[in-house]
Formats: C-alpha cells, sequence, structure tokens
C-alpha cells in the first residue's frame, strides 16, 4: 500500500526546512506548491502574482505551454547521453542560438556561474594562445558591485563582502574599477589583459543601467587594445530589456555573450558561451567540460525558447510594458519612491528607508498577493515574466503604491 504523506501548512513547511537546508538563503515566508503563467499558488491554495520570475529565469512565466511540451517530448525520447557521444537535439540548438545572437559557436554548460567560469577559462586560454600574453600573466577586468555567481573563483572579484567573507583565499588575475567608467576601464586594461567582463546592466546592485554609450565605448576600447569584450547577459538577456540582448540597445556585438537562466524556460537549467569563432576555437577536447551541459532535454527545451524568441513578440512586450512599469514609477516617486532605474520590463525601486527596509516592503506586498525580492538596503527588483499582461501589471503597481502610501 502507498503511504499518504500528510498535508502540511506553510509555517510547518517551513520550520521543516531550518534543521535540514544550509542557511544560505533567506526566502520570503511563502511556500509555493503550484504554479501557471504569472502566478503561483501556495500550499493553502493562496495565490500571488510573480513579479521576480526566478530572477529571469521565468521570462516566459512558469510552464510555459510550449516549453513544457517540447520537455514532455524529450523525456519520452531521451534525457542524458554526456558529451561521450552526440545526441540528435545538441546541433540545431546550438546552430539557433548563435543565429539568434549573432555570433558563431556555443559551448553549452549548464548554471550562469558555469557559463562566467568557462569563460574566464576561454578568454585566458585566448589570452596565451593568440594575443600571446606570457603563460601565468593574463588579466580580466571587471566592474565593482557586478555579479558573475558564487563560485570561489567569481566571489574572487566580487566586491560585495557578504559574498566574499571566510571565502578566502582568492583567485588572482582580476582588476576591479568602477561600472560606467570608461576613463578608469582604460586606465586598467594593458598588455596583459584577456578580456573586460561586464553585466550591460547589473541586476543583483539594483537593475543599474549605464549611460548611453558606455557599451559603444567598451566595444571600442577592447577592439583598440586587442581584448575581448564579455557580456554576462544570464539576466539580462533573451527578452527582459525589450531586445534579444541587453547589448542591443547600443547596437553592440561583443566577442562573448554569457546566457542562463531563461535559456531553460524555468525547466531545467541551461546556460551557453555564445562567442565568436576565433574564441572558442582556443579550446580542445580534454580542456574542459560538462557531463550534463549540451545534454538532449536542455538542448530540446533550450531551442523551444529559441524559437520564442525568433518571433520577437516577447522582446516587443518587454519594450511595450517596460513603458508601462516606467510611467508607473515615475508617478509614485515622492511617494514612497525615492529613485528607479528600468530597462525594458526590469526595475530597481529604491524605497523611503522612512517607509521600510526593501525585505519589509517585499513581505508587506506578500500579505498583498505581489512577490518581489529586496537587495542592498531598501531597494526592491521588479522583473515579472515578460507573458504578464498590462492589467496584471498596473494592478500590481496599484498594490505598490497601496504598500508605499498606505504602509499596508
Amino acid at each position: 500500500m502507498t503511504s499518504v504523506v500528510p498535508a502540511r501548512t506553510s509555517a510547518e513547511l517551513i520550520g521543516a526546512e531550518e534543521p535540514v537546508l544550509a542557511h544560505n538563503y533567506h526566502p520570503l515566508p511563502v511556500v509555493v506548491s503550484r504554479a501557471e503563467g504569472t502566478w503561483v499558488e501556495d500550499v493553502e491554495g493562496r495565490r500571488y502574482l510573480d513579479m521576480l520570475a526566478g530572477y529571469s529565469a521565468l521570462n516566459f512565466g512558469h510552464r510555459h505551454p510550449a516549453l513544457i511540451e517540447a520537455a514532455h517530448r524529450q523525456l519520452d525520447r531521451l534525457t542524458l547521453t554526456s558529451r561521450a557521444f552526440h545526441n540528435d537535439r545538441l546541433a540545431g540548438f546550438a546552430e539557433r542560438l548563435a543565429a539568434l545572437t549573432g555570433l558563431d559557436m556555443v559551448l553549452p554548460m549548464n548554471t550562469g556561474a558555469e557559463a562566467v567560469e568557462s569563460a574566464v577559462k576561454v578568454a585566458r586560454k585566448w589570452a596565451y594562445d593568440v594575443k600571446g600574453v606570457p603563460d601565468g600573466r593574463a588579466t580580466i577586468v571587471v566592474a565593482a558591485d557586478n555579479f558573475h555567481g558564487r563560485t570561489t573563483t567569481i566571489v574572487s572579484f566580487s566586491t560585495d563582502e557578504v559574498a566574499r567573507a571566510g571565502f578566502g583565499p582568492f583567485t588572482p588575475g582580476f582588476r576591479v574599477v568602477p561600472y560606467n567608467d570608461l576613463a578608469a576601464l582604460e586606465a586598467a586594461v594593458d598588455e596583459t589583459t584577456a578580456a573586460v567582463l561586464i553585466e550591460p546592466v547589473q541586476g543583483e546592485a539594483g537593475v543599474v543601467v549605464p549611460d548611453d554609450g558606455y557599451l559603444a565605448g567598451v566595444r571600442e576600447l577592447t577592439r583598440r587594445t586587442g581584448c575581448l569584450f564579455v557580456a554576462d547577459e544570464i539576466q539580462s538577456g533573451l527578452g527582459r530589456t525589450g531586445r534579444t540582448l541587453a547589448v542591443e540597445h547600443e547596437s553592440v556585438v561583443p566577442d562573448v555573450v554569457l546566457l542562463g537562466k531563461a535559456l531553460g524556460g524555468g525547466i531545467v537549467p541551461v546556460s551557453a558561451v555564445v562567442a565568436r569563432r576565433e574564441v572558442l576555437q582556443v579550446l580542445h577536447p580534454g580542456e574542459h567540460g560538462s557531463t550534463f551541459g549540451g545534454n538532449p532535454l536542455a538542448a530540446a527545451v533550450g531551442t523551444a525558447v529559441v524559437e520564442l524568441l525568433e518571433t520577437g513578440e516577447f522582446q516587443r512586450r518587454a519594450a511595450d510594458l517596460g513603458v508601462v512599469l516606467r510611467e508607473g514609477l515615475q508617478a509614485l516617486t515622492g511617494s514612497g519612491v525615492v529613485g528607479f532605474r528600468t530597462r525594458g520590463l526590469w526595475a530597481g525601486v529604491d524605497v523611503d528607508p522612512a517607509i521600510g527596509t526593501g525585505r519589509e516592503v517585499s513581505e508587506r506586498l506578500m500579505r498583498e498577493g505581489i512577490l518581489v525580492k529586496d537587495t542592498h538596503g531598501s531597494t526592491i527588483r521588479l522583473a515579472p515574466p515578460l507573458t504578464i499582461t498590462e492589467e496584471e501589471l498596473r494592478g500590481a503597481l496599484g498594490t505598490l503604491e497601496k504598500v508605499l502610501v498606505g504602509h499596508a
């Protein structure tokens, strides 16, 4: 006889996590059990509008029909071969992803951090094999307040002490300069520089959008000085900002683009390093790999994601609804909002500290049926699925006003 596990309340489930899960997250006190589109439901049946979308991993909403269908079809055929063998889904995925980004070759991985780590290795290898940097001396220039992941190498060039403290010794070979400062960037680049690695929009920092011309300036500088431009589009890419890639707002084509999160459609972890052919050709068999990278299930879901983006529908939705988002936040400026930054359907909102911390505001919104997440003090991030309707978005902005003005 099959045993029946008694249903547990949200409070019971949260309490059950305490002794058995590492405390590396501080989630909001909501226990999600079901989701569809832009809405999630907790174990008691309460519904919430998802205004975070898994930090952009759910750009197409929860359980998008085309993505679920692609996953189901592939689950019935083949899920994993490892890269010891070819599979019948990987080539098509790589071809279409390269075409979508305007680049040539794809290195498939799983998580965003893996894509960043892979790019670091590729940039260094390129510096030694192509640029002629002496072995062991390659440097990579990054921006302050970056977020590229949490591996030991990546936190080595983070400026977030919470992410760094207690995890040294750190990996050398990185130079940190202020974001959005071309003069500082140029001063840091020299003959040892393999690459400049930046986020076109700094998501974790609070959706920090650089000045017009910054990305074009980075592209011009890296070309002139003979190093690679690596754009981390793991959060900003795949439709979020109203373009396929955020660098397209300045008509820039980097040498290397890093993708993840939305590439897996909220179903499986999928990431990729997409680059010019002469960059990725520095890798040879045995020098880098991943058992699950490029697996058939990931390739099938990733291909379905690319198919959604090839129509341009989601990019247009993000651009159009981004106007609604920006105008709504502008109307709240001075009424609890002290500042905000938007790019497409993505916003960092600075709340008056007198009203509460970002965490407190997030909890108040949760009680009103809206899910967001805080970052850095009194800042909250808004990144709803690109499938959100204008009515839902305006409703969320109305709830934010209620929370800020009425201190709900």
